[in-house]
């Protein structure tokens, strides 16, 4: 959970119980009634009050700990009665899901909990809101809405996510000009939620590897972005502004940016910045492929240019992990699609900036994108125990 402190009032406090019993639940996995309370540091009949609450609005899901898998036989009776154990409901879909990327739109229906990202539906980017709404509205039509509580979406660029107002996307200046959940729930009638893209996958990274508590997300797609999570909360900012790595300037870097500015090092390892380097290498007229840069690292290995990119984003990272205090980065995107030789390359950039490892280790873990995961949890965190007003969980009665 994304974890925000109330004030201890009893409606606030027991919507600081259903938080924490959640999280401790995402952590584990599955759980008892007597292990959660031990995790969440809650009495039982409380851990029982609430948890009864959460079985009937179909938010967790209750096994029976004695139940063997077929053909399997209990080799001595239990004395005594039988533990059940309690998970997330990963059976009943609860949210649509909808990423909005630069090139392609995305859309899924999900459950509370999930491991695979698993995109049913999916359309090319239009280059205005009403396009989009449009082409939304046509694809929603192959979507059954039944049963589902809110609308989560992921966006690029600097976002409020209290307000609901994209402030500035350099890749897709058109949502900063609207309202999107108001777009959005002009075409779905349920509540609508956003959240800026990388953080999404940060939380998705949590929900999947929830071992990893402290850590620095740093994205490589159509432009760089970073999220953060400490003590396994994601971070927030007193500004709607966090991460934003790739609009580092990098010295001699003379690249126009989408934001405006000469010189960031997005412009370098962005997925557009390292195929027009490739073409720059080249002098070729036209854009190459992403399949041609893969085959000129494997069959010519490291080129030079890719070697000094891959340098100044080592740099930026290792500054970030110092001010920080952190000691892992995780790295989804495109770099995982090259050679692994790209990875390992930036790996051992980043250790020889990063301060902590003249005393310890520092981990650099390539990783797949778990954004529809990330926006599950974020609809569990905003929607059914929200902190800032008193809707939530019952309000999902009339709903469920």
């Amino acid at each position: 959970m994304v974890g925000i402190s109330t004030a201890a009032i009893p409606a606030s406090l027991r919507r600081a119980n259903e938080r924490t019993l959640l999280g401790a639940l995402m952590r584990l996995g599955e759980a008892s009634r007597a292990e959660l309370a031990k995790v969440a540091g809650l009495s039982q009949p409380t851990i029982g009050k609430i948890t009864s609450e959460l079985l009937e609005l179909g938010v967790l899901l209750e096994d029976d700990e004695s139940a063997l898998p077929n053909g399997v036989e209990e080799a001595a009776p239990k004395v005594g009665r039988p533990g059940r154990r309690l998970r997330l409901n990963d059976e009943q879909q609860r949210f649509l899901a909808i990423e909005l990327d630069v090139a392609e739109t995305r859309l899924a229906a999900l459950p509370l909990r999930m491991r695979e990202d698993n995109w049913t539906h999916r359309f090319a980017t239009p280059d205005s809101p009403q396009a989009w709404q449009a082409q939304l509205a046509r694809t929603i039509k192959k979507l059954s809405l039944h049963g589902l509580w809110g609308t989560l979406i992921s966006v690029p660029g600097i976002v409020d996510e209290k307000a609901g107002r994209v402030l500035f996307s350099p890749n897709l200046h058109w949502s900063e000009k609207v309202s999107l959940p108001e777009l959005v729930q002009q075409v779905v009638k349920l509540p609508a939620l956003m959240i800026q893209e990388i953080r999404a996958l940060a939380l998705g990274h949590l929900a999947t590897h929830p071992e990893a508590q402290n850590f620095l997300l740093v994205d490589f797609g159509q432009g760089v972005g970073g999220a953060i999570v400490k003590q396994g909360k994601l971070y927030d900012n007193p500004l709607p502004l966090c991460g934003e790595l790739g609009h580092t300037p990098v010295a001699g870097n003379q690249r126009l940016c989408g934001c405006g500015a000469r010189g960031c090092v997005e412009t370098l390892v962005s997925r557009p910045g390292l195929l027009r380097s490739l073409a720059e290498a080249r002098h070729a007229h036209r854009s190459p492929s992403w399949a041609e840069l893969v085959a000129e690292i494997e069959q010519h290995g490291m080129p030079a240019w890719l070697a000094d990119s891959l340098e100044a984003a080592a740099t930026v990272i290792a500054g970030a992990l110092n001010v920080l205090g952190l000691r892992q980065v995780v790295l989804p995107g495109h770099l995982v699609e090259l050679p692994p030789a790209v990875i390992e390359y930036l790996s051992r950039a980043i250790e020889r900036g990063a301060m902590w490892a003249r005393f310890g280790e520092v981990l650099c873990t390539a990783a797949p994108r778990h954004r529809a995961a990330g926006l599950a949890v974020m609809g569990m965190d905003r929607l059914l125990v929200p902190v800032s007003h008193q809707e939530g969980l019952r309000s999902l009665k009339a709903r469920a």
